[in-house]
């Protein structure tokens, strides 16, 4: 009797622990689907939001235009970007401003740039491969073919700080004992390499030199200050960097003195974004913007 009870006992514990087994196994089932479930959402929902994000992305792609400009062309040009932003709000405009030289030689050291502005053919030339070889000496390559333009002209004008105080009223008076110290650009950039000429042609450039009388800039606004300072009694400059600057312009070199000033304009072969550049170079030729160079000074070039 006593093995029968406990027999039954031990049968009865084996089936607790088989149901108990069972509730366990039917427990787990319910937990693991909904976490299956909840991984798999989650992949959808990340691949949704990823493919989402691509769509806003490509609906308001922004690009970004490295403009290398001639340092005379400062404010004509970020009065453009605002109208530019009104026009193309997907670009944002960068400007590098400084002498053509030295934005040539940033350029060939590999520098980020969509599209350059000279303010002489020379550093233009310097860079295209397709320009006379006595022109670009190195045989550089950066220019893309067919983008380049002849965009603006300036004048080289003779400017003298407010009330003239040397009394210079001509070129001429540059080699005379009115002038104490003349400013001018480094024979480096274009505004140096216009002085120079205008010096050379009159006959006053070696006398100037032996007596001291030369100051230079290492672009057109450090000589354009130089002369609103007054530390120089005068200074060849730019006919739009004297309107910019408020400075009194006495004289301005014509064709006897010195050539053409030509602003040429390329996009480059190593921009990123050739489209985006070329349609802004294209805007700059534009009646809108012309009449923003015109206030300064500039005028289409012919």
């Amino acid at each position: 009797m006593k093995r029968k009870m406990i027999a039954m006992m031990m049968a009865s514990a084996l089936c607790v622990s088989m149901v108990s087994g069972c509730g366990s196994k039917e427990a787990e089932t319910p937990t693991e689907a909904p976490a299956a479930a909840e991984e798999s959402g989650g992949a959808e929902e990340a691949a949704e939001s990823e493919t989402s994000e691509e769509a806003e992305s490509a609906a308001g792609e922004t690009v970004t235009l490295n403009v290398f400009a001639a340092a005379s062309m400062t404010e004509t040009l970020e009065k453009i970007q605002g109208m530019y932003g009104e026009k193309a709000p997907e670009v944002t405009l960068v400007f590098n401003f400084d002498s053509s030289g030295t934005l040539k030689t940033q350029i060939q050291e590999g520098a980020d740039c969509d599209v350059f502005i000279s303010a002489a053919q020379k550093q233009m030339n310097q860079l295209d491969i397709t320009a006379d070889p006595e022109a670009n000496e190195e045989g550089l390559d950066f220019v893309l073919e067919g983008s380049q333009v002849n965009l603006l002209e300036n004048k080289v004008v003779l400017a003298v700080p407010e009330g003239n105080p040397a009394g210079i009223e001509s070129f001429a008076d540059l080699g005379t004992d009115k002038l104490g110290l003349l400013a001018l650009g480094n024979e480096d950039v274009p505004v140096g390499q216009y002085s120079t000429e205008i010096l050379t042609n009159l006959g006053f450039l070696e006398g100037l030199e032996a007596d001291g009388k030369i100051t230079y800039g290492s672009n057109v606004k450090e000589v354009t200050t130089q002369v609103s300072e007054a530390s120089a009694d005068a200074g060849i400059i730019y006919a739009t960097d004297a309107f910019s600057a408020g400075l009194t312009v006495v004289d301005e070199a014509g064709a006897d003195l010195c050539k053409q000033v030509i602003y040429p304009a390329a996009v480059l072969n190593t921009s990123k974004v050739p489209e985006a550049a070329q349609a802004f170079l294209d805007y700059l030729k534009t009646d809108a913007c012309m009449e923003v160079f015109g206030e300064v000074g500039f005028s289409k070039a012919q």
